[in-house]
């Protein structure tokens, strides 16, 4: 499959070969399953301190007539803690198990529970392979919701690299036809639920993503202030970037260098 390469002023400048990588099959099943591994490797654990809500001395005799028992009083065998006695005779209250008052958690959460998914290395390759190929399909972006031009996908010409401002990346952006994506990316809206004071307060979506050949490309500072925009070097793309929530078909931007790249190095097969 070849496609168009443009050059910084929205001309056409050639034709390239897309590699074997971008001919693999669209597994969508297989993409929301590296997804969803790159998502838990990166969660952290977190549990209760096993002493939690065990800090007291609620130990009862189960004797009759003992001192310190609560047999013979009317009253449920739960462990209790004494606040108050006068010879025999407690005032006590429930302690130390769960549904009274600071007491433990039936069922906390454990730090020692395994977030963490494994993915064969054959299987995370083919499902890159796969989110490559459902890049360059026009009705997948426009079923993420992406505004793309009428003659996507193409590839941009290696010259993108060495933008060094953020306002030639946008205008270069906007003479390829994706102004409208970038505005649809630029509003946040505060995110529903706790995650508010969890720090993800706000929610943004996703617009383009950039490939370049190298991490030292000037484009990589230029144009990762743009609001919904990610610059990856080639070597580095996962599911993650390539399909934002599993979700296949982000709109992507390939440099002519980031495909010889691709090609010469062999990735991902």
């Amino acid at each position: 499959m070849k496609l168009s390469v443009f050059d910084l002023e929205c001309k056409e400048a050639g034709k390239i070969e897309m590699p074997l990588q971008f001919q693999e099959s669209v597994r969508q099943d297989l993409i929301k399953r590296a997804f969803e591994s790159i998502r838990a490797n990166g969660r952290q654990r977190y549990g209760a301190t096993p002493l939690a809500g065990k800090k007291y001395a609620p130990d009862l005799s189960r004797r009759r007539r003992h001192y310190r028992g609560s047999y013979g009083f009317g009253i449920s065998r739960i462990p209790r803690k004494i606040l108050v006695r006068r010879g025999t005779r407690m005032y006590w209250v429930g302690a130390q198990v769960p549904g009274t008052v600071g007491g433990r958690r039936a069922h906390p959460p454990k730090s020692e529970k395994q977030w963490a998914r494994r993915l064969n290395t054959k299987e995370r390759r083919k499902a890159i392979r796969a989110a490559l190929s459902a890049t360059i399909d026009k009705s997948l972006a426009e079923a993420r919701g992406h505004f793309v031009p009428q003659n996507y996908p193409f590839v941009i010409s290696e010259k993108y690299e060495s933008l060094s401002k953020t306002k030639q990346v946008t205008e270069a952006l906007a003479r390829l036809g994706f102004s409208a994506d970038l505005n649809r990316a630029k509003p946040k809206t505060i995110r529903a639920g706790k995650g508010k004071a969890r720090g993800r307060r706000y929610l943004r979506k996703k617009s383009l993503l950039i490939v370049v050949s190298r991490n030292e490309a000037e484009l990589s500072k230029s144009a990762r202030n743009i609001p919904g925009v990610d610059v990856v070097q080639v070597d580095r793309l996962n599911v993650e970037l390539l399909a934002p929530g599993g979700m296949p078909g982000r709109a992507t931007l390939f440099t002519e260098s980031a495909i010889k790249v691709i090609e010469e190095k062999n990735l991902f097969k």
